[in-house]
């Protein structure tokens, strides 16, 4: 006999098919526009913009002019992502095991991510099209069974190559990265060290002056960014007395023999985008270290750590979900970011999510829609890796900071 209580927590066949029905519709109605526009970037212009969704799908004009994918290598993308994920899971322990530094397994988890992205890069974009290539070319000399090497989808790759390497796209990412890992550096590192103190600090001024912090989040971007505007255009005037002070002179000169211009330089961004999205990660740290006991704290003191050695030797390494979940979140505002890139970035130094509007911008031309759609697709893939190759250390994050009972 069944006992009552998880019986009475059981959900009905009607309601599991109403959260069902939800659950299916919502994916759909959420991934349709990323699978659309990524189906598109790889057709033709006629194909791609065509009323016809099935034309869109098969990509006859493209079949003929660009020739197109098999049904072998829809076989063999099938098995690599198949043969990619038991790898993954078989040999993912001994792969973190042998890369924990310093018998760390989060920083052996953030190696075997990274290895494990290299690999997957390196399998899709030169392996499995070399193999496809040359198993095509071997079938299709076999009799009967030539038309299993036959294109029968049309496909091509034009638009993301006018996109990278005809209009540079390469630097506009390259930006990016400078950006939002500078951003990342920065904000976990003040954010980590100010999370922790206040999570342990009774004091009510400075919860008043995070919450003072959180206002000034709130406020629009477009009023912060044109505050910075100014002082970013005269940057070389108003840095000049640090220059030429005897004091401080000789320690700037060091750098440069000048000052900058900060207008347009990435490293400035940085600074502006710390600067707002602070408070947000302050206040999240926050969360996740008063979610751990503060006798784990106590029993390190007791054994001999300061303060810090404290916090570095026992906080840290239970704390490590949560940072890798607040790490998250920033490289995503501030890889998101179109206001204050748009605004205090010149065309030199533009990131990948306002370059799109150069894109947009222009002739309105068949050929040109479709390189904007490649572009935006090209965006959205580093998200979604970053999104698979951490959804570990995000899944235990937002249950670390869970609120509990």
């Amino acid at each position: 006999m069944q006992p009552e209580g998880p019986a009475a927590l059981r959900l009905s066949f009607g309601l599991k098919a109403v959260v069902a029905v939800f659950l299916v519709g919502w994916c759909v109605v959420a991934m349709f526009p990323l699978v659309w526009i990524t189906v598109m970037s790889f057709r033709a212009p006629v194909d791609a913009l065509s009323s016809n969704p099935l034309v869109v799908l098969a990509g006859p004009v493209t079949l003929r002019t660009s020739g197109g994918l098999s049904v072998l290598d829809f076989g063999l993308a099938g098995a690599t992502g198949v043969g990619l994920y038991w790898l993954a899971r078989r040999y993912r322990g001994a792969v973190v095991g042998s890369l924990s530094l310093g018998g760390s397994r989060v920083i052996g988890g953030l190696l075997a991510s990274a290895v494990a992205a290299v690999v997957g890069a390196v399998v899709v974009l030169w392996l499995l099209p070399t193999l496809s290539l040359r198993a095509n070319q071997a079938l299709a000399a076999v009799p009967g069974a030539g038309w299993l090497a036959s294109p029968v989808i049309g496909m091509t790759l034009d638009h993301y190559r006018a996109v990278w390497v005809q209009h540079g796209f390469t630097r506009n990412f390259t930006n990016s990265m400078l950006v939002t890992c500078g951003v990342v550096t920065v904000s976990l590192s003040v954010g980590t060290l100010a999370g922790y103190g206040l999570a342990r600090s009774g004091s009510r001024l400075a919860f008043w002056l995070l919450l003072a912090a959180l206002v000034f989040r709130a406020l629009p971007h477009s009023v912060l960014a044109a505050g910075y505007i100014p002082a970013f255009l005269n940057s070389r005037e108003l840095l000049a007395p640090l220059w030429n002070a005897p004091a401080s002179g000789w320690f700037f000169r060091l750098f440069a023999d000048s000052p900058p211009l900060l207008y347009g330089q990435p490293m400035a961004i940085i600074i502006v985008l710390v600067s707002i999205n602070q408070p947000f990660t302050i206040w999240m740290l926050r969360s996740f270290f008063q979610n751990i006991p503060t006798e784990l704290d106590e029993a390190a003191r007791v054994d001999g750590c300061s303060h810090f050695g404290a916090f570095y030797r026992a906080i840290m390494p239970v704390m490590w979900p949560g940072v890798i979940t607040t790490g998250l979140f920033s490289f995503l505002l501030a890889y998101n970011d179109y206001l204050v890139t748009a605004l205090l970035l010149d065309a030199q130094s533009m990131t990948m999510v306002p370059a799109i509007t150069q894109f947009l911008n222009r002739d309105t031309r068949a050929a040109d829609q479709i390189e904007a759609i490649a572009a935006a697709v090209s965006i959205t893939a580093p998200l979604f890796l970053l999104v698979v190759a951490f959804q570990r250390q995000l899944v235990a994050g937002l249950t670390q900071g869970a609120v509990k009972g």
